[in-house]
C-alpha cells in the first residue's frame, strides 16, 4: 500500500514545482497539500474505503483549485503593464485531472450509487472536459434501467453538443431499455418538438433575412448569425433538413406548412407509442395535454379531441378523472367577461360533468369531489385559487351553497355518506348559521355513520351552543340531557378514542359538581372494565386538578387513590401526584410526606428503570428526610440503574 502512495505522490511533482515556481503556493503549503494528500490517499487504500473518503478528498481538492485561480487572477493583475504574461503550464489542468481521477476510482468502488455518477457527470459539464462522452457511457452501462441518466445524456447532447442526432438516439435507447417510464416519453416529445420549432424559427428568420444578408457585407452577415446562433443547429442527418421532411422537396411556400404537419404527426405518433408501451395513467396523458397546449401545432384540435377521448375510454371508472375533467371547465386558461356570464357558463359545464360522474361512479369519492368543487368555488383555498379563477366577479358566491347542500343531500339519499362529508355538511348549516336545523342533522348523520369519535364530537360541541343560544343559563333538565348523551356516546367506543370528547365533558359538567362526579365514577368504571390506564394520563390530570379545586383535598386523595389502584397507572399520574403531595409535605403536612414516599415506592414498582424518578425522589429524601434514608434511595438506585447511575452522582455531589 505505501508503495502505491509513494508512486501517486511522486506523479505530483512536477504540478507542485510549477505551483512554487509561478509563486502561487510557498514551500510551506506545498508540504501541507502533501501531507493531506498522503492521508487522503491512505483513507482510499483501505481494504474498505468509505464513499465520504472520496467526497472529502473531491471537496479538498475543489477548494484547493478554487484558491489556485484566486491567486492566479492576483497576480495577473498585479502584473498588469509589465512585459511579463502568464503562460499556461501543467498547474492548470492538474488539479481537474486529479478530481476526475478521484471520482473514476470512486465510481469504480460505488458502482450503484446513482447519485456519485450524477455528480461525477455535473463536475465533467462544468469544467467542460472531453471525459464527458466517456462517463456517460459509463454511467449508462452499469445503470440501463435509471431513466434520469437517459435523459441527462440526450440532454446534453441536445443543449451543450448540438448533436440532434445523437439525441435521439440515446432517447430512443433509453425508451428500448425503460419503456414504461413516463419522464422518457415525455422528454422525448419536449426534445423532438423543440427541434422542430428551431427548425421553423430558422426558416422564418432566413426568410425575413434573406434580402438584408444578401445586401450587407461578410462581417455583417456573421454578426447576424452570432445574434442568431441558436437557430442554426447542426442538421447531421439528412433526414431531419428541412428540404427532406417526409421525403419532400420543399420551397419557401410550402415548406413551413409541411413543418407544422410534420409536428402534428410527430405527436401523435410518440402519442400512442407511449400509451401502448406504459401502464397507461391519467399523469402520462395530462402532461401530453400540456405538451399539446404549449406547442403550435397544425392539428392541435383534432389531436386534443382523440386524447380527451382516450381518456375517457380508459378512466371513465375512475373518480379523479372525472373531477379532472370538471375543473378543467373552469381553469385560468379560459377568458372571461366583465359580467361573469363566460365563468357561469362554464360552471354549468362543470356541474355537467360532475352529474355525468354520479351516473357512472356513484360512489362516496365521487360525492366528496363534487362537493368540494363546489366548497372551493364558495371559500376557496389558496392551492385551489391557482387553478379557479373566480376573483372579481360581480356576484356573491354565496349564491352557490344551495348547490353544495345538493350534493350533500344526494350523497344521504345514496347511501354514500361518510364521517368527512357528514362533518362537512353539518358545518356547511353552522357557517350560515342554520344552528337549529345543524342540530337535527348532526344527530340523523350520528345514526348513518356509526361508532365516529368526530362526528360524536360535533355533536355535543353543537348541543352545548344549542343549549346556551337558547338561554342565558343551562337548566338541570338540560345538564341531565346533555349527561345522558354524552354518556350514551362516551360507551360506545374506548376511552383513548375518545379522549378529546371525555375532556370536553368534564370540562362542561365541571359547572354542577354532582354530574361531574357521576362522570368520573362513569369513566373509572369504564377504566376498571378493560380501559388502559397508561393512554389515559391527560384525562386523570384534568379530573384530578378539578377535583383538588372543587371538592378539596381528602376527595382529591381518595380520587388518586382509586385511579392507581388500577392495572398499571400511567406515570404523569404518578408524578402529578407526587407534586402535589411534596408541596403539602413542604409546608408541614406529615400525612403528605407518608403520601409522597408511598408514591415513590409505588411508581417505581411499575416504573423502575425511570431515572427521573430515582433522582426526584433523592432530591426529596435531601430535602425534607434524614441522611440515611437519602443514602439508601441512593444506593438502591445505583444497584438498580448499574451503567446510567452516573447520573445521579452530580445530584449527590
Amino acid at each position: 500500500m505505501g508503495d502505491v502512495v509513494q508512486y501517486k505522490l511522486e506523479r505530483m511533482v512536477d504540478e507542485l514545482e510549477d505551483l512554487e515556481k509561478k509563486g502561487l503556493f510557498t514551500r510551506q503549503e506545498i508540504r501541507h497539500i502533501v501531507r493531506k494528500r498522503r492521508d487522503f490517499e491512505y483513507r482510499l487504500k483501505r481494504p474498505s474505503p468509505l464513499k465520504q473518503d472520496f467526497i472529502a478528498y473531491i471537496n479538498y481538492e475543489t477548494q484547493l483549485d478554487s484558491l489556485r485561480k484566486l491567486r492566479k487572477k492576483a497576480i495577473i493583475r498585479a502584473s498588469k503593464g509589465t512585459e511579463k504574461k502568464w503562460k499556461k503550464s501543467v498547474s492548470d489542468t492538474a488539479s481537474v485531472i486529479k478530481i476526475l481521477e478521484i471520482y473514476k476510482r470512486a465510481v469504480t468502488r460505488f458502482k450503484g450509487d446513482i447519485g456519485l455518477w450524477f455528480r461525477y457527470l455535473e463536475f465533467c459539464k462544468e469544467r467542460r472536459h472531453g471525459r464527458m462522452k466517456r462517463a456517460l457511457a459509463e454511467a449508462l452501462r452499469f445503470h440501463p434501467n435509471v431513466p434520469g441518466l437517459w435523459i441527462y445524456a440526450a440532454s446534453w447532447e441536445f443543449d451543450h453538443n448540438l448533436n440532434v442526432p445523437a439525441a435521439r438516439a440515446l432517447m430512443q435507447s433509453g425508451l428500448r431499455a425503460c419503456p414504461q417510464s413516463e419522464d422518457l416519453w415525455v422528454e422525448y416529445l419536449r426534445m423532438e418538438l423543440t427541434y422542430l420549432n428551431k427548425l421553423k424559427a430558422r426558416k422564418i428568420a432566413l426568410v425575413k433575412d434573406q434580402g438584408v444578408i444578401g445586401k450587407v457585407g461578410g462581417d455583417d452577415q456573421k454578426t447576424w448569425k452570432d445574434e442568431n446562433e441558436d437557430l442554426f443547429v447542426p442538421l447531421n442527418d439528412e433526414k431531419l433538413a428541412p428540404a427532406n421532411i417526409d421525403g419532400k422537396e420543399l420551397n419557401s411556400d410550402n415548406e413551413l406548412h409541411v413543418l407544422q404537419t410534420h409536428g402534428s404527426e410527430l405527436f401523435r405518433a410518440i402519442y400512442n407509442e407511449a400509451i401502448e408501451a406504459t401502464v397507461s395513467s391519467m399523469s402520462l396523458h395530462k402532461r401530453f395535454l400540456e405538451i399539446l397546449d404549449a406547442a403550435d401545432l397544425l392539428l392541435h384540435d383534432e389531436i386534443k379531441k382523440e386524447i380527451m377521448g382516450k381518456m375517457h375510454e380508459r378512466f371513465s371508472r375512475e373518480e379523479n378523472y372525472w373531477d379532472w375533467l370538471a375543473r378543467m371547465m373552469v381553469s385560468k386558461d379560459g377568458k372571461m367577461d366583465n359580467s361573469g356570464n363566460a365563468f357561469l357558463s362554464q360552471l354549468k359545464k362543470a356541474e355537467e360533468v360532475y352529474e355525468e360522474a354520479l351516473s357512472v361512479v356513484p360512489s362516496a369519492k365521487m360525492f366528496s369531489l363534487y362537493a368540494r368543487f363546489w366548497s372551493n368555488i364558495i371559500a376557496p383555498e389558496e392551492e385551489e385559487s391557482e387553478n379557479l379563477y373566480f376573483n372579481g366577479i360581480p356576484f356573491d358566491v354565496m349564491e352557490f351553497v344551495p348547490n353544495l347542500l345538493r350534493v350533500y343531500e344526494r350523497a344521504c339519499s345514496s347511501d354514500c355518506i361518510t364521517e368527512d362529508l357528514a362533518k362537512h355538511y353539518v358545518s356547511l348549516h353552522l357557517k350560515v348559521g342554520r344552528l337549529e336545523e345543524g342540530r337535527k342533522l348532526i344527530s340523523k348523520l350520528c345514526r348513518a355513520v356509526p361508532n365516529s369519535t368526530c362526528l360524536s364530537i360535533l355533536r355535543f360541541t353543537i348541543e352545548i351552543k344549542y343549549a346556551m343560544s337558547s338561554s342565558a343559563s343551562i337548566s338541570k333538565d338540560e345538564l341531565q340531557s346533555m349527561y345522558d348523551l354524552l354518556c350514551g356516546i362516551l360507551t360506545e367506543g374506548t376511552i383513548s378514542e375518545a379522549e378529546s370528547l371525555w375532556l370536553m365533558g368534564f370540562k362542561y359538567l365541571s359547572i354542577e359538581k354532582s354530574y361531574f362526579d357521576k362522570l368520573v365514577q362513569t369513566f373509572l368504571a369504564q377504566l376498571a372494565a378493560g380501559g388502559s390506564v397508561d393512554s389515559t394520563g391527560v384525562i386523570s390530570s384534568t379530573i384530578l386538578d378539578s377535583v383538588l379545586q372543587t371538592s378539596g383535598t381528602h376527595h382529591f386523595r381518595e380520587t388518586y387513590k382509586r385511579i392507581l389502584a388500577l392495572p398499571h397507572p400511567s406515570l404523569a399520574t404518578y408524578k402529578q401526584c407526587i407534586e402535589i403531595e411534596s408541596n403539602f409535605a413542604y409546608v408541614g403536612d406529615a400525612e403528605a410526606l407518608a403520601n409522597v414516599r408511598n408514591l415513590f415506592e409505588s411508581a417505581l414498582g411499575f416504573y423502575g428503570e425511570n431515572i427521573e424518578l430515582w433522582r426526584n425522589y433523592y432530591s426529596f429524601e435531601l430535602k425534607i428526610g434524614t441522611s440515611s434514608e437519602a443514602s439508601a434511595i441512593f444506593w438502591r438506585a445505583r444497584k438498580i440503574l448499574k451503567n446510567e447511575a452516573e447520573l445521579l452522582v452530580t445530584c449527590r455531589t
